[in-house]
């Protein structure tokens, strides 16, 4: 059985993951728009990614005899400056994320709730996978600069990272 206080917090984490869901649809979206098919690939699996987060989260919360909540959504922004610019801001909400994480594992010890305590650690996993994906295309994308070639590669990289994303692991 949940805490009032932890299906709270997990509600608010499936909140959060549901708009990250929708940002980066968001970016997938303007970067098909910008003729990147790599980026918009990697980007629409990402929101599918988010959405599953989400759906686990709200399986779990029903399971344990709560009642998980589908929130409403702020509509994320369509544009995003630069790859640079959307990328810096996938990374910055990646982080954002994990804080999130890190904050509702902190309640599962203190109201010691060791299964849902156990249950969060696939989410501190992933969230370091997350953040080091963002961060290694940053780092790429910085290397890139501005030559348009390059942004070309990229894209066709990005597109081979969609493809290990899903292969079976």
């Amino acid at each position: 059985m949940l805490s009032q206080k932890i299906e709270s917090a997990l509600n608010k984490q499936i909140q959060i993951e549901a708009q990250s869901s929708q940002v980066y649809l968001a970016m997938a979206s303007w970067a098909e728009v910008q003729g990147f098919e790599g980026v918009s690939q990697f980007m629409y699996a990402h929101s599918d990614e988010e959405r599953m987060h989400m759906l686990k989260l709200v399986k779990f919360i029903n399971e344990r005899g709560g009642h998980a909540m589908v929130p409403a959504l702020e509509a994320p922004s369509p544009k995003f400056g630069s790859f640079k610019d959307m990328f810096q801001t996938l990374f910055d909400h990646e982080v954002m994320v994990s804080q999130s994480i890190n904050d509702l594992v902190h309640i599962t010890l203190e109201e010691r709730d060791y299964a849902t305590h156990n249950f969060l650690q696939w989410y501190v996993a992933e969230q370091i996978e997350e953040e080091a994906l963002a961060r290694n295309i940053l780092d790429k994308i910085n290397l890139i600069g501005d030559d348009k070639g390059g942004l070309y590669l990229f894209d066709n990289d990005v597109k081979q990272l969609v493809g290990q994303q899903n292969a079976p692991k």
